[in-house]
């Protein structure tokens, strides 16, 4: 099992105890000490996983896991049985046993770490720790030892737990203030200590003040402290803290580590003030605050210590200062050496200035020796040095490799005690870049002698690779290189014709230079030529000079140089350029430059040109769910599957993510295309098999939406493609998995649907919203017992519109949340204004309907809530109305928010049911309240026997769970009078009222009142 899984493993297994701990408080001894010996368990685990080169300090803190947890079982176990725990009792010896014991095993990663020599980490850590003793003093320690009914031995006892957190703080601290790159389990360390610190705290309070309970909040802390502490042993980083950390010599002070120092020491002070604050009538008259002396000390030693802090910051900025004038120094001894004799002098010099004067050290500058290297400072152990280099009895050394001219390195070994060179380290970098620098002239001014000498010309080009060849005017070779029988794969070229050695279509391109070159067209570069060794084509590039005139060579000079990989490493980057890495496909820009010839071409023909965009359906779902390693092998398959459909004689392309793009072959229709659409959604709808590179097999689905546009709707290639891109956006909308063809009124339709969706969020920023209310009757007596609020949009325009003409533009945009949350509220306000205007009214509810995505935000049911709180109203007065498709989808997580709002009190009805699934059995799992049957189902019950019969089934079943059922867009009084004669109790529609306006609700209810009672 992986280390990875292990931490899994446990994660779960403490969540699991945690859980158990609360639910079953009867268990709680168990539990509790299950968690704690495990977590304990689970140090040990780590080490035997990640073998830390000291396992001691890992030891010791999961020993004292085993106390605690011992101690708390003690403590437990006589609660368990009736019992009250003494104090002090055998379970605090194990807690003042726990605290040596963990501070020894941090202490030993501070040592560790640090070396034992980071003064500035530790004046860092010893700030905030004297600050938070402080107010451990004041509001932990002082109390216990003051109260009068504790004996000594319970004091002692008392100011223990807390002495025994500021020493676990200190080392904390400690750990995240020291120098060098924290490793993970440091900060899973200190998420622990504050989880222990928060609830010995709360504890030590609770235990003054009586008010102490097993299985309370504060548990959580000592919980997560466990939890902690195994976890932080099980992470690899843990070998880290048994490791010397990463030697710096930085001593500054970063903005956040001068924010909490500064935070710290005005603890102090600010202590003194609350005291003051809090106690001034009774502690002045007492002869003034009890604290006072160990705020006075606290601050006083803060203040040394800040103090301390500043004067090693200012020391080492004199350091810095003296370094940088010693740098310049012997920067200029260095630069001034001739050759390497004289930069071992300056290095010397250089090392003696840098060093500190009172401060020994060993310097060695080691024989050259083979190979290349980087001049890189690293700090070295003694003991990791080659057996040719010396520390100088030093324990750690500054290791410099110099690269030197020919193939070599030289090696700079510096020692010095392990401060020293941590405050050097930055120059001795420094340092090395300038001997590296003035080894690069040395050996360059070398190089310029040498070539100054004429036998050294002669060398390099007989060495060189390039070939050098001196023709005569009829093309015959005089001279050449020996490089040339390694060009053309055969012997010495000299007397033969250099045109023979060249491919047929070099040839020509040969003579028309040399013609040019006779001509006086001077100095040709860059001639492309070819020839062949053996089978193989060779690429060759030809610069030529026209010497003829030149005594002493009397021809004209050919350089050749063979570039054949030059040419394919060329060749392979421009088919990079043009078509993707992962699927071989076209790329975006090849795609456009052929989809514009393309277009071209039909534009002068008149034939019809078409092109294809594709985008996959869920392809994000894949990646999140499989990885990208597999979405990759998706898009594979699906660019093969692709090229397989549409045939040679189409181009496809992948412009980017999951986008592809197929370039219909010109044709006298749009019949091709809209062809291919279909053989590609159906190619790309069959599952593809897919192994996600650990053995597991996936089926995928690899299904697409499709775009087409031609270019009979097009004036150009760009035009087409976003042609195309809204066809796919329609088919995206109408359900994915289908092609849709561009239409010249999808555009209009677009731009309209975009400014509605720009409307909508001015409407709701100018309060453009009203609402509307439809009365719902009961059938028996037309008395009306709710409303239905109906939003409607006052448009400055277009006048009022009804939803249809918004509500999916704002569904799309997101604009439904506002909007619906505006109708809650303003629903809520006004039913409350009714009610309080008549409290005798029949009216009982108001009816809201919630779109999908409203109902699916976080925070649904606080928005809810708060509603009802900012209007007034009561639960009972709200019935929200939901979708059936919404019911149907996550039914888990819809279940949990229908009951929280049942919780509130509100009642919720299905909208429009029927006309989705039409599946019944959630009905009776769901905790809804009421049935709207919709329209549909009203308008043909009095001449389809087969939808009378559907209604009343659904309002006999509804009636049989329980559940009330409001007929919708009740028109007839036929209609009214079947649907009561069923034993429907509710209905809405034109028969009884249409919507009507706020002010008309109350003088309509009234009017129903007098006839139901009339009736």
């Amino acid at each position: 099992m992986s280390t990875r899984a292990v931490r899994a493993c446990f994660a779960a297994w403490a969540v699991v105890l945690t859980g158990l701990y609360y639910a079953f408080p009867d268990a709680q001894l168990y539990t509790w000490a299950a968690l704690g010996y495990s977590c304990a368990a689970m140090v040990l685990v780590g080490v035997r996983l990640h073998r830390p080169a000291r396992r001691l300090p890992w030891y010791l803190i999961s020993i004292s896991l085993v106390l605690f947890t011992t101690g708390d079982s003690l403590y437990n176990l006589v609660l368990a049985v009736g019992g009250e725990p003494g104090f002090p009792g055998p379970n605090d010896v194990l807690y003042l046993l726990f605290y040596p014991l963990l501070t020894a095993g941090l202490l030993i990663f501070v040592r560790v770490r640090s070396g034992g020599g980071d003064k500035a980490a530790l004046l860092d850590a010893l700030v905030p720790t004297v600050g938070l003793g402080l107010l451990a003093w004041v509001y932990w320690i002082a109390p216990f030892a003051r109260s009068a009914e504790l004996t000594t031995l319970e004091k002692v006892v008392s100011i223990g737990y807390p002495l025994g957190d500021v020493l676990v703080l200190a080392m904390i601290l400690r750990m995240l203030t020291g120098h060098g790159k924290k490793p993970g389990a440091v900060s899973t360390i200190g998420v622990a200590m504050v989880g222990l610190l928060v609830s010995d705290i709360f504890y030590g309070q609770d235990q003054l003040n009586s008010a102490w309970e097993l299985g309370g909040p504060v548990d959580l802390g000592w919980i997560v402290f466990y939890s902690s502490m195994g976890y932080a042993a099980l992470r690899p980083s843990m070998r880290e803290l048994t490791e010397p950390a990463g030697q710096s010599a930085e001593t500054g002070m970063g903005r956040h580590r001068l924010f909490w120092l500064s935070a710290a020491a005005l603890i102090a002070p600010a202590v003194l003030a609350l005291e003051y604050a809090q106690g001034r009538e009774v502690e002045i008259a007492r002869g003034g605050i009890v604290d006072a002396p160990v705020i006075a000390a606290a601050a006083a030693v803060m203040f040394l210590l800040v103090l301390a802090r500043v004067a090693d910051l200012a020391v080492a900025q004199r350091q810095a200062g003296a370094r940088e004038r010693a740098l310049r120094e012997a920067g200029a001894a260095l630069f001034a050496a001739a050759d390497e004799q004289d930069l071992v002098v300056g290095v010397k010099s250089a090392v003696a200035r840098l060093m500190p004067e009172d401060q020994p050290y060993h310097l060695q500058l080691a024989m050259p020796r083979p190979g290349r290297a980087e001049a890189v400072v690293s700090w070295m152990a003694a003991g990791d040095l080659p057996e040719d280099l010396s520390s100088g009895g030093f324990a750690n050394v500054l290791h410099c490799a110099q690269p030197l001219p020919g193939d070599r390195h030289g090696v700079i070994v510096l020692g010095a005690p392990d401060a020293v060179l941590r405050a050097l380290r930055g120059s001795v970098e420094t340092l090395g870049a300038q001997i590296a620098s003035v080894l690069e002239r040395i050996a360059l001014t070398h190089e310029v002698s040498r070539r100054d000498s004429e036998a050294y010309f002669r060398t390099l080009i007989q060495s060189a690779a390039d070939v050098i060849m001196i023709l005569d005017e009829d093309g015959t070779i005089r001279y050449a290189s020996p490089s040339a029988g390694t060009l053309f794969g055969s012997t010495d070229p000299t007397g033969r014709i250099f045109a023979d050695l060249l491919t047929p279509d070099a040839r020509i391109t040969l003579w028309d230079a040399l013609a040019r070159v006779e001509h006086g067209a001077g100095d040709l570069a860059g001639i492309a030529l070819a020839a062949l060794r053996g089978e193989r084509r060779v690429e060759i590039e030809c610069d030529s000079r026209d010497l003829r005139d030149d005594p002493t060579v009397r021809g004209i000079v050919v350089t050749l140089r063979d570039v054949t990989e030059q040419r394919r490493l060329e060749d392979d980057l421009t088919h990079q350029a043009y078509h993707d890495s992962l699927t071989g496909l076209a790329n975006r820009v090849l795609f456009r430059n052929r989809l514009e010839q393309a277009h071209l071409a039909a534009a002068q023909d008149g034939s019809t040109l078409a092109m294809l965009f594709l985008d996959l359906d869920d392809f994000k779902e894949v990646n999140d769910t499989l990885g990208h390693a597999v979405g990759d092998q998706l898009l594979i398959a699906v660019a093969q599957r692709i090229t397989a459909t549409i045939g040679a004689g189409g181009t496809a392309a992948r412009m980017g993510g999951d986008e592809f793009a197929v370039l219909v072959k010109q044709s006298h229709s749009a019949d091709a295309a809209e062809d291919v659409a279909s053989r590609l959604v159906a190619a790309l709808a069959a599952p593809i098999e897919l192994a996600d590179g650990e053995g597991g097999v996936h089926l995928v689905n690899g299904a697409a939406s499709v775009g087409v546009a031609t270019n009979s709707e097009a004036a150009n290639a760009t035009e087409m493609l976003r042609h195309a891109d809204l066809a796919l956006y329609l088919a995206k909308g109408l359900g994915k998995g289908g092609w849709q063809r561009y239409q010249n009124d999808l555009h209009t339709a677009m731009v309209q649907r975009l400014e509605v969706r720009t409307q909508l969020i001015e409407a709701i920023e100018g309060e453009q919203f009203v609402l509307q209310y439809q009365p719902i009757v009961e059938l028996a007596d037309q008395r009306i017992t709710g409303v239905e609020a109906l939003v409607r949009w006052q448009h400055p325009v277009r006048g009022l519109l009804g939803p249809f003409h918004f509500v999916e533009a704002a569904e799309e945009s997101g604009a439904i949340v506002g909007i619906g949350t505006w109708v809650l509220r303003e629903a809520l306000r006004q039913f409350a204004e009714w009610k309080a205007e008549d409290p005798s009214s029949t009216l009982r509810y108001v009816s809201v309907n919630v779109s999908p995505r409203q109902f699916r935000s976080p925070d649904f049911a606080d928005v809810v809530r708060q509603a009802l709180a900012d209007t007034g109203a009561r639960p009972e007065w709200l019935l929200l109305e939901i979708t059936e498709s919404l019911v149907l989808r996550d039914a888990d997580k819809v279940l949990a928010d229908l009951k929280a709002l049942r919780a509130l009190g509100v009642r919720v009805a299905i909208d429009d049911f029927g006309t989705g699934y039409s599946s019944l059995s959630y009905l009776r799992q769901m905790p809804v309240d009421v049935l709207k049957l919709d329209k549909s189902f009203i308008d043909d019950i009095l001449h389809s026997r087969q939808q009378h019969a559907l209604v009343d089934t659904i309002i006999t079943l509804a009636g049989n769970l329980d559940l009330a059922v409001v007929a919708e867009g009740i028109e007839e009084s036929g209609q009214h009078a079947a649907l009561d004669s069923m034993g429907c109790q509710y209905g809405q529609g034109y028969l009884f009222a249409k919507p009507l306006w706020p002010a008309d609700i109350p003088a309509r209810t009234q009017v129903a009142s007098r006839l139901a009672i009339m009736s």
